[in-house]
């Protein structure tokens, strides 16, 4: 602010400043002692009081004036009223009352800050008094106002100028700085104890004065008032002031306010003792004693002790009860309680979980078993030596001893009756003890912290051994079925590895040290000799997975054969079936010649493929083992009324299809077979379903999956197909997806995705084409990014709009609206192709990616190449056929209505047709195409073993030329999410089978992605 601006503000100010006030009256407090007044049958209102008068030539009667009971007759209480001053300079009531004083603030001109004083105490009175007695018009009791700010409006008072008178005539109203109560003891000449209540105001006058307790009384329990009524001779006088301890405000003890009306106490000398022993210990913490002349000694009285009562009960139970000794102000002895609960809460917190922090309340506590064991031999005699807490022990107090060191693991494995299991016995020493193992495995199961046996000894299983064998025995999923035993499958060799690791020694039976050593390394499987029986060469990655099924045939041990397609998976199962059968037949050939029984033929394998794939098998097993008798169970011959056991009869191995097994089940569970083979065993890869529970219940020893794709959409894929050949290598399977499902598709738990690894390694064989056929052509890839017309893209995005709408609320609880969800991606897929897959109506927009489809083939079947077309959709490889009938390109076609399969299998490959329009769920396995040497994907799919099968139809052994595979993809839609989503998926299957790196699985979150 600049120039003389600052003036007219500083004016501004001053002349805000208040001039001279009006004349107003002053208010007063005025104080008098009343006497309470009992109630009579004529008044009907409750007691009435009075103003107290002396009695006798000093006015003040012990009977008339004590305090020690409120609602007793003659009872004396301080009270106070307002009051003004009148014209002659004297203090009148005036008719002013608590309950008008408000109202006549104009009529009596009355002061605005004494007003306001006396509003403030009248309301304060008011919210707190206890209400015991009836309040009265024109007195307030300060016996009633329990609240300490008392003394605060007091002090006010008098700076606000407010006095305080009393009604007698020149008497005085004394404000001291605080009061207290005590007592005086003295001896007298005859060994009488004399004790005295004294109390005491500071007012400020040299010493501090003392007043006769029978004439004081309490303002609630912050503060004192002493009196004298107005005699002759001497005028009424108050003094009052807040109660203190050690120089502070302190409430007053009930002991202090037991005090005040009494008279002095005479304790003759044979009752002295009794006093000090019985009295005196709890007195003194509620009221100072002294012995002013010193003729009295006081004895020391001990500080307060907690006692813990422990009563031993039946069955190794402990129950602990508190309370505290000699604690007579718990206030006054806070340090003290304080101190020692510090360090039993030490001790507690060292050696008991199950006991709480004590606190003030002090609840009883109950332990059982090793708790209480624990607690026995290591907590109580810690407490039993605190200074401050006594031990009392309550009935026979066992003896409990706790085991120490590092224990020592013993593992065996026995045979059991039951097939692919082996009973594990675990032997656990820990110094010299030999711990039963029934009740450590109880223990473990329930996550227990110790543990105690039925000797009483006891030993914590917070150890890293103990830890460590819990979690082998969880992944042996042995934990929840302790009852019965522990038990090992016979295929969790890697899992055996660890426990072995653990133990310090361990005893394997025979034939699982030969298992466990075969398999630690599947690098090093020993090679086994080709069976003669098999005419065929094989390259050497097919002759090491022969040795590996070999291997696991000897051993009953099954597992999956997850070659890339095309490298020959077929050929080395048929290799495994010769050398079972050759291997049976020299076992025959070494029966000693003294044994004349005769041999009996083995039964014959059975393999379970895709229809599609039956007849293929029999020619495989023609062409490559022709000493086996191979036979077929089709829809044909089932009607002929040729049975299971028939087909069985004689044979080396009968091939049937997933749907007759599933239809027949009964029949091929009544039929014994060496092993099973699972031929595409994707089709199996949903355990809930009736073709997985078929092949589980089948009895047999040996079961291998055959697949390209061991995994397609998730992780429960590969629990059903372990869950069929390697019976015991997981566990359930909801624990199952608690333990590696859902923490490695989350992308949460790194050290649950190498567990995985490491217990499928020995049992899951997979070679890809790139490292064991390097003498396959390259092949290259390529995405074509076709453009929507505009009225396609128009009609696209109008569409997606509505369906984004529809389904977002859907998402959130997907498992169940996945039908719905599932049916308006369709329907986005499908749009994305062509705009009369779902409508007719809409023949007037053309398809951009038939167009583009169509010059591609053209310009390819000029050039003498060949091509599949892959499409999920049958109704969109209708259009493509029929766009191809007219631009004149000869085509096969080929989906699930194809009744001569074979037939047009051969017509192409046999024939000069440049394209063959193939679905992908009729085409994606049992078909060698290498005349074509160009793949055409129309409609990308989320799940990329699909498609994998689909372009390894002609990539694959046997193609001497590139194979150039195109994925048409319709920017702008849906289709350029799925591929996204697809690499996504990819990494799943790679993260399990190879050593990539893996995010996530297809989520509701995956879904909402797709609609953006």
């Amino acid at each position: 602010m600049v120039g003389s601006s600052w003036q007219a503000v500083m004016g501004e100010v001053v002349s805000a400043a208040p001039g001279p006030a009006e004349p107003t009256t002053p208010m007063g407090l005025q104080f008098e002692v009343r006497e309470l007044t009992p109630r009579t049958h004529d008044r009907w209102r409750g007691p009435t009081s009075k103003t107290a008068e002396a009695s006798g030539d000093d006015g003040d009667s012990a009977d008339s004036n004590s305090n020690s009971n409120p609602a007793g007759p003659g009872t004396r209480r301080l009270a106070v009223r307002p009051v003004i001053r009148s014209s002659s300079g004297a203090f009148v009531k005036a008719n002013v009352t608590w309950g008008t004083f408000t109202h006549q603030v104009n009529r009596l001109n009355l002061d605005p800050e004494h007003h306001r004083w006396f509003a403030q105490f009248a309301a304060l009175h008011r919210a707190t008094r206890t209400g015991l007695t009836a309040p009265e018009t024109d007195w307030l009791a300060l016996d009633d106002f329990t609240s300490p700010l008392l003394w605060q409006l007091l002090d006010e008072a008098g700076r606000l100028g407010i006095q305080l008178v009393t009604s007698a005539r020149h008497g005085v109203v004394t404000l001291a700085r605080g009061a207290t109560v005590s007592l005086d003891a003295r001896r007298g000449p005859d060994g009488t104890l004399h004790l005295e209540p004294v109390v005491t105001f500071d007012v400020g006058q040299r010493d501090h004065t003392g007043h006769d307790p029978r004439s004081t009384g309490s303002t609630g329990t912050h503060g004192l008032y002493t009196y004298r009524l107005a005699a002759p001779g001497r005028r009424a006088s108050v003094v009052l002031g807040p109660a203190l301890r050690d120089g502070s405000p302190h409430p007053l003890s009930p002991e202090q306010l037991a005090l005040l009306g009494r008279a002095p106490l005479e304790i003759p000398p044979t009752e002295t003792r009794q006093f000090f022993d019985e009295y005196f210990p709890t007195l003194r913490h509620g009221v100072g004693i002294e012995s002013a002349d010193g003729s009295v000694s006081f004895p020391e009285v001990p500080p307060p002790e907690l006692l813990l009562t422990a009563r031993f009960r039946a069955d190794d139970l402990l129950q602990l009860d508190w309370e505290w000794l000699g604690v007579r102000d718990p206030e006054a002895e806070r340090t003290i309680v304080e101190h020692t609960v510090i360090e039993l809460d030490a001790v507690l917190t060292r050696f008991s979980t199950t006991v709480p922090p004590l606190t003030r309340d002090l609840a009883p506590v109950t332990l059982r078993g090793v708790d209480a064991a624990a607690f026995a031999e290591k907590a109580l005699p810690m407490l039993d030596a605190l200074e401050g807490v006594r031990v009392e022990v309550i009935g026979p107090r066992p003896v409990y001893r706790e085991l120490t060191g590092h224990p020592e693991v013993t593992l065996t494995t026995v045979e059991t009756l039951k097939r692919d299991w082996f009973d594990l016995g675990i032997v656990v020493n820990l110094g010299g003890y030999s711990i039963p193992f029934g009740p450590l495995f109880k223990a473990l199961s329930k996550g227990s912290k110790k543990m105690l046996m039925v000797d009483r000894t006891y030993l914590s299983l917070d150890h890293p051994a103990f830890d460590r064998l819990k979690e082998l025995l969880e992944e042996a999923g042995t934990l929840d079925e302790w009852e019965t035993g522990v038990r090992i499958a016979r295929h969790q060799l890697s899992l055996w590895a660890e426990f072995d690791d653990l133990a310090h020694e361990s005893v394997e039976a025979v034939t699982w040290r030969e298992a466990v050593e075969g398999l630690r390394d599947i690098e090093h499987v020993p090679a086994t000799a080709l069976p003669a029986g098999v005419a065929a060469e094989l390259r050497p990655y097919q002759k090491s997975g022969f040795d590996w099924l070999a291997f696991l045939w000897r051993h009953r041990l099954g597992g999956v054969l997850a070659d890339d397609m095309g490298l020959g998976k077929t050929l080395q199962t048929l290799a495994l079936i010769a050398h079972a059968r050759e291997q049976h037949e020299q076992q025959a050939r070494d029966q000693p010649a003294h044994d004349h029984r005769p041999a009996t033929a083995p039964p014959p394998f059975l393999v379970v493929a895709p229809t599609s794939v039956v007849a293929t098998w029999a020619d495989e097993a023609a062409r490559f083992t022709p000493g086996l008798v191979a036979r077929t169970v089709t829809a044909t011959e089932a009607a002929s009324g040729r049975t299971v056991a028939d087909a069985a009869k004689g044979a080396d191995l009968v091939i049937t299809s997933y749907a007759l097994f599933r239809l027949d089940a009964d029949a091929y569970r009544r039929t014994a077979w060496a092993g099973l083979v699972l031929d595409e065993a994707q089709f199996v890869k949903n355990h809930r379903s009736r073709l997985h529970a078929a092949a589980r219940e089948l009895d047999v020893e040996f079961t291998l999956a055959v697949t390209g794709t061991p995994l397609e959409n998730d992780l429960m894929e590969l629990w059903a197909l372990f869950d069929l050949t390697a019976p015991g290598l997981f566990p359930s399977p909801t624990r199952f997806a608690e333990t590696f499902q859902r923490p490695i598709e989350r992308g949460l738990d790194t050290r649950a995705l190498e567990t995985l690894r490491r217990r499928i390694r020995p049992f899951l064989l997979r070679r890809t084409k790139e490292s064991v056929a390097p003498e396959l052509p390259p092949r290259q890839e390529q995405v074509l990014q076709v453009e929507l017309a505009p009225a396609h893209r128009h009609l696209y995005d109008t569409v997606l709009q509505r369906e984004r709408q529809k389904l977002f609320g859907l998402i959130e609880d997907l498992d169940r609206n996945r039908f719905i969800v599932f049916r308006s991606l369709t329907l986005l897929r499908l749009l994305s192709l062509d705009a009369t897959l779902i409508d007719p109506a809409h023949a007037g927009i053309p398809s951009s990616k038939l167009d583009v489809l169509v010059e591609q083939l053209g310009e390819l079947a000029a050039e003498g190449h060949r091509a599949l077309v892959f499409s999920q959709f049958t109704s969109y490889l209708a259009k493509v056929a029929d766009r191809l009938e007219a631009e004149g390109i000869a085509f096969e076609h080929l989906d699930g209505s194809t009744r001569n399969r074979p037939e047009v299998v051969e017509r192409f490959r046999g024939g000069d047709a440049p394209v063959f329009l193939i679905s992908l769920k009729a085409g994606g396995f049992g078909l060698t195409l290498t005349e074509a040497d160009y793949v055409f994907l129309l409609d990308p799919w989320w799940n990329p073993a699909s498609e994998a099968q689909a372009v390894d139809r002609t990539h694959r052994i046997g193609q001497t030329k590139p194979v150039n595979v195109y994925r048409l993809v319709a920017t702008g839609t849906i289709e350029e999410k799925v591929m996204e989503l697809k690499r996504h998926k990819a990494k799943l299957f790679d993260a399990v089978l190879d050593d990539a790196g893996f995010d996530a699985a297809l989520t509701a979150d995956d879904i909402r992605a797709l609609l953006d």
